[in-house]
């Protein structure tokens, strides 16, 4: 049984991981649960644009103001969180520059971009790039419209379900045929009505994903968020079987109807193929 270490409602507690019994390296669990509170601290900062207090992060996270402002202390030496002049806590310059010259280095953000730009530029609508992480999306990229069109509330690093959104299905179609553990939880997870035309009923999706992996394409009928409906495309990148990720044009319904996006289905698959992505 190997050592653990997890957050509970009353702090820290270490052990095995069944539970009965602590460790017998008490500097190591040590070590181990200040990293842990400390990472705990900086995701609920990154959660908080306008700072946090002392008193709002000790209730948020659960932990004493002793512990807490140790785990601030910690973050505030690297750069990672900074203090104003109210003494709020947000997160430090040093954190953000990290973050995003390591998001502008991915390689997969540089090769999709300019076929962002491309499809933004043909449709006046968000285009964005995703990927697969467990049973949900992430946002890798998103290039917006020009100032003054209504624009979408998605953002880089943002998560989604997989299936409500056209991205989404477009990856869990191709994960689902070669994962029996991905079909099993798109057949049988209780998938969240995120709208009245989301698609949760497990035969239904099956049905979907199989349609889906034939025409090569998803479509999201505005059933992810009302008057928002989307088209996307898998990206290969040179995988042979399972898509690196998908591309989606996303649209305010009443300005570009599904209709207009489905009909130039074969153009979004040229742009963003002919950027080196496929």
């Amino acid at each position: 049984m190997s050592e653990t270490s997890r957050w509970t409602a009353t702090g820290w507690r270490s052990g095995v991981a069944d539970g009965t019994r602590g460790t017998d390296r008490p500097e190591e669990a040590e070590r181990v649960v200040g990293a842990e509170r400390v990472l705990v601290v900086l995701r609920e900062l990154a959660t908080r644009p306008d700072g946090a207090s002392l008193d709002e992060l000790s209730r948020a996270v659960g932990g004493a103001k002793p512990t807490i402002h140790r785990a601030l202390a910690s973050l505030r030496r690297v750069g990672f969180a900074a203090q104003d002049e109210r003494g709020r806590y947000q997160l430090g310059d040093e954190f953000l520059r990290l973050a995003f010259s390591y998001h502008e280095q991915r390689p997969e953000h540089v090769r999709i971009r300019p076929a962002l730009a491309k499809l933004v530029a043909r449709f006046g609508e968000t285009a964005h790039y995703a990927v697969i992480d467990g049973h949900e999306i992430v946002y890798r990229a998103k290039v917006d419209p020009p100032s003054g069109a209504v624009k979408l509330t998605s953002e880089v690093g943002g998560r989604g379900p997989l299936h409500s959104t056209a991205v989404g299905k477009v990856l869990l179609a191709y994960a689902a045929e070669r994962d029996p553990e991905m079909a099993e939880w798109a057949l049988s997870h209780p998938h969240q009505q995120r709208t009245q035309r989301t698609v949760v009923d497990g035969d239904a999706l099956m049905a979907e994903l199989a349609a889906t992996r034939e025409r090569g394409y998803a479509v999201d009928d505005e059933e992810n968020e009302e008057g928002v409906a989307c088209v996307a495309v898998p990206v290969w990148m040179g995988a042979t079987h399972v898509p690196r990720g998908a591309v989606s044009v996303s649209a305010v319904a009443y300005r570009t109807p599904l209709r207009t996006m489905v009909d130039a289905v074969e153009e979004i698959r040229a742009i963003v193929d002919g950027n080196g992505t496929s």
